[in-house]
Order: C-alpha cells, then structure tokens, then sequence
C-alpha cells in the first residue's frame, strides 16, 4: 500500500491517542472528519494499523518483573523455529518475541508477577524443551521508555 502525506500525518496522531476524535486530526492535517474516517478504515483494512491496544503500567497491576531473555536453538531449521515460536507466542506471559541475529536465536519479553512466575514459566517453556540450548535472563531494573510509537518516515 502507498502511504501519502496526509497518511503518514493521521498515523502519526493517531497512534499516539486513537481516542482523538476524526474531526481533530483532520483539524491538523487539512482533511475533513469523513475523509480522516475513511483513510483510517482504510489503513485497518490494508494491514497498517494492526491493533489499537491501551498500554498500561505493569507495576499497577502487580507484573512487577519484566524480562528479557536471549534464547539460543540447537535445531534453527524453519519447522524447529515454528514449534518454538508458537509455543512462547502462546504463553500470556510472553509480551513480545524477537527472531534475531547475533549470539541468540530469540529475544523474548516476559512480564511476570514475580521471580517465582518467571521460574514456573522457564520451567514449562525453556527448561525442559530439548531445542533450547541456552538461555539467559536481564531483569528489567527500570522501565525508562516504553511507548510503541513508531516514527513515521515522509514519503
């Protein structure tokens, strides 16, 4: 999908609060309130927007540890990755999931209650799985930036 100025501009509003009314953005970047409706339908449809999510403090709802795990594979064939990947995709705890390069195979973002979560979770993901050659933790001391938002390149 092409993206114009006036998407790019409604994107970048409109991920920072999607509660801004239509007739707001559209105040801002020279568009009606219809036609900001419309280019945000738009962008759902094609796949751009992908969720419209509320971020929350984990610390207010008792998640008091976030971690950061490097997971290194045996097997890194695609179908052995898969399994993996769909295993730790399924786990609530597993936030956000990262194939990379360099030393691991994964990074993975837990959010947990407590170190005892953590460890009732390494114990049924990472622990015992015969694909999992090494992994290693970094607890989150301090959560100095975490926004989502994206910086939208102009066209």
């Amino acid at each position: 999908m092409t993206l114009d100025t006036f998407d790019r501009h409604i994107l970048s509003l409109y991920q920072a609060d999607t509660r801004v009314p239509a007739q707001q953005i559209g105040e801002q970047v020279g568009l009606s309130a219809a036609a900001v409706q419309r280019r945000i339908k738009r962008l759902r449809e094609s796949g751009v927007i992908v969720a419209e999510v509320a971020l929350l403090d984990c610390r207010q709802l008792g998640l008091d540890v976030t971690a950061i795990v490097h997971v290194d594979l045996v097997d890194e064939s695609a179908r052995a990755q898969r399994v993996f990947r769909d295993k730790v995709t399924a786990r609530s705890e597993v936030q956000q999931c990262y194939g990379v390069t360099g030393v691991a195979d994964y990074v993975l973002i837990v959010v947990v209650p407590d170190l005892m979560a953590y460890d009732a979770f390494c114990e049924a993901c990472l622990l015992h799985d015969p694909n999992v050659r090494s992994f290693s933790t970094q607890v989150v001391l301090e959560a100095a930036k975490r926004s989502g938002l994206l910086t939208i390149p102009s066209a």
